[in-house]
């Protein structure tokens, strides 16, 4: 198999929602320089992520919206029909700079990765990731909704049987919703309960397309890798899919602003290791994640765990300077804990294995999904 590539963008460095919202800090960018940093992504494995046309994101997302993103990038406004039809400018999903070129580029590199796969190999795509993003709407700070975009891509590539998991803090509804009659793509989303969309209950099976493991605030280490080992593998190995997509949100960390769950980095980095194992193509995404110290050091070690490299105590002296150079507005940000510097990995967050927990894992083995 060849090593696995990177698809990255210099879009993310300079990208921002604007300076009072979560996604004001660099998560991408972050991630590609602890990478180079680390002496991890030599040139031949990186690949800049091309802009989706017009014509290929359409392939899911409605032209009228479209051109209504577009119309609000030139104008870096947006009318009060569009605001109303579109939700561009509403609900927390501001009018900025690159508010097309992003999420097309997000898109653009997703897809991308599903053609880069289609014969076989691994992909990470730490842009993509925009999972609440519908055809009509803009939702959940997601613009387009580029893991449809590329599972699409693999199906229209000959691929019939496929599996995408979501890991982030939130429900992957928009990815969900985009599937619900289509068997040959297996929606699995880990979430808080509770928690905006509030959707995505243990009972949703989507017609039999998806199984959901909605998790109570504090779902440790320890949870986690129960529901995968019990659960997740088992529904998985059942299904035995020619493709995974694994959204691997960092939201579920303990430092995240935006959830109260308690991962730690070894819970995303174990999963990506586990999937590698469980199908010949695989395409790693980013999502969530509201912390530049938590989210940048999970994703680069999940490029580290992709290519079976160990990660080592302590970084170096360049990498320390990239966790150095970063701005985090919130209280947590002005005094950074110490391993926030000058490590990746995170402590391991273990804890016992609660009953609501066992409770979802065998409500989702019934009935299971075959091939």
């Amino acid at each position: 198999m060849p090593p696995p590539l990177y698809i990255g963008s210099e879009i993310y460095r300079r990208s921002t929602y604007g300076p009072h919202h979560p996604l004001a800090i660099p998560r991408v960018s972050t991630c590609t320089d602890l990478c180079r940093a680390m002496g991890w992504l030599p040139d031949q494995v990186y690949i800049d992520s091309p802009m989706a046309s017009d014509q290929a994101i359409a392939r899911f997302h409605n032209p009228d919206y479209i051109a209504a993103l577009r119309r609000a990038e030139a104008a870096q406004s947006v009318s009060p029909e569009d605001r109303q039809r579109f939700r561009i400018g509403a609900d927390s999903n501001p009018v900025y700079p690159e508010i097309f070129r992003r999420p097309a580029t997000s898109a653009g590199g997703v897809m991308l990765a599903a053609r880069l796969t289609v014969q076989g190999g691994i992909v990470h795509c730490p842009g993509g990731g925009t999972h609440h993003g519908r055809p009509a709407r803009a939702s959940g700070f997601c613009y387009l909704n580029d893991p449809v975009l590329g599972l699409l891509t693999w199906l229209d590539l000959g691929l019939h049987n496929i599996v995408y998991l979501d890991i982030d803090a939130h429900h992957g509804d928009g990815v969900q919703d985009a599937f619900h009659d289509d068997d040959r793509v297996l929606t699995i989303s880990i979430h808080e309960a509770g928690r905006w969309p509030f959707t995505g209950p243990a009972d949703d099976r989507a017609g039999g397309t998806a199984r959901n493991f909605p998790v109570p605030r504090g779902f440790n280490d320890t949870e986690m890798r129960y529901l995968i080992q019990e659960a997740v593998i088992p529904l998985i190995k059942a299904r035995r899919p020619q493709a995974i997509m694994l959204q691997c949100g960092a939201d579920g960390l303990e430092e995240d602003p935006l959830s109260r769950l308690s991962l730690s980095n070894n819970a995303h980095w174990a999963i990506a290791a586990a999937m590698k194992r469980l199908a010949p193509r695989l395409i790693v995404l980013g999502g969530g994640g509201y912390n530049p110290y938590s989210v940048g050091r999970c994703w680069a070690g999940i490029w580290a765990t992709l290519n079976d490299i160990p990660v080592p105590r302590a970084v170096p002296e360049a990498a320390q300077a990239i966790l150095r150079s970063l701005k985090y507005n919130r209280a947590a940000g002005r005094t950074p804990p110490a391993h926030w510097l000058t490590t990746l990995r995170d402590m391991p967050r273990e804890g016992a294995v609660r009953g609501e927990i066992k409770s979802v894992a065998e409500a989702a083995l019934q009935e299971m999904v075959p091939a």
